[in-house]
């Protein structure tokens, strides 16, 4: 996020963990980050990986021993909630741990945002739908079930 140029995560890049990602869709994404790739250095992301389940957890980290020693220049981010420091995955990488603060201003994060999710050329698609041209949006309530 230096630049407004620099581009967001490919759908390759970041891996949505939840308690019913499988051991298979962690073990190709690991491997994609361990592959060198031709096309620049990418930076991969398992968001939420401590809501793996202990199985998955460590097979996970038996994958990533193993393949570490295959390629040192890896770039590799795993994201996790605070407040659950204590499960598998944040226990096993926690000499790494760094605890984040975002740097930039929020106002700086939402322009950098909408440069890359505004539609150029409005016409009728559903990004007519959200303000300001934008192709994606967050539709939410504060009560349930109410036909979001």
């Amino acid at each position: 996020m230096n630049s407004p140029n620099q581009p967001l995560p490919t759908f390759d890049e970041v891996l949505l963990c939840t308690p019913q990602t499988t051991a298979e869709q962690v073990g190709l994404f690991l491997r994609r980050c361990f592959i060198p790739c031709s096309g620049g250095e990418k930076i991969y992301t398992m968001l939420y990986a401590d809501e793996l389940s202990y199985d998955v957890s460590c097979r996970a980290e038996d994958l990533f021993q193993h393949l570490q020693h295959y390629n040192s220049t890896y770039r590799l981010i795993i994201l996790c909630n605070c407040e659950r420091e204590h499960s598998y995955i944040p226990s096993v990488f926690s000499q790494y741990k760094v605890h984040m603060i975002p740097q930039r201003p929020l106002a700086e994060i939402q322009r950098y945002l909408q440069h890359h999710y505004r539609v150029a050329q409005p016409s009728s698609s559903a990004a007519s739908v959200f303000k300001d041209n934008m192709c994606v949006g967050i539709v939410s309530s504060k009560r349930a079930g109410v036909g979001k």
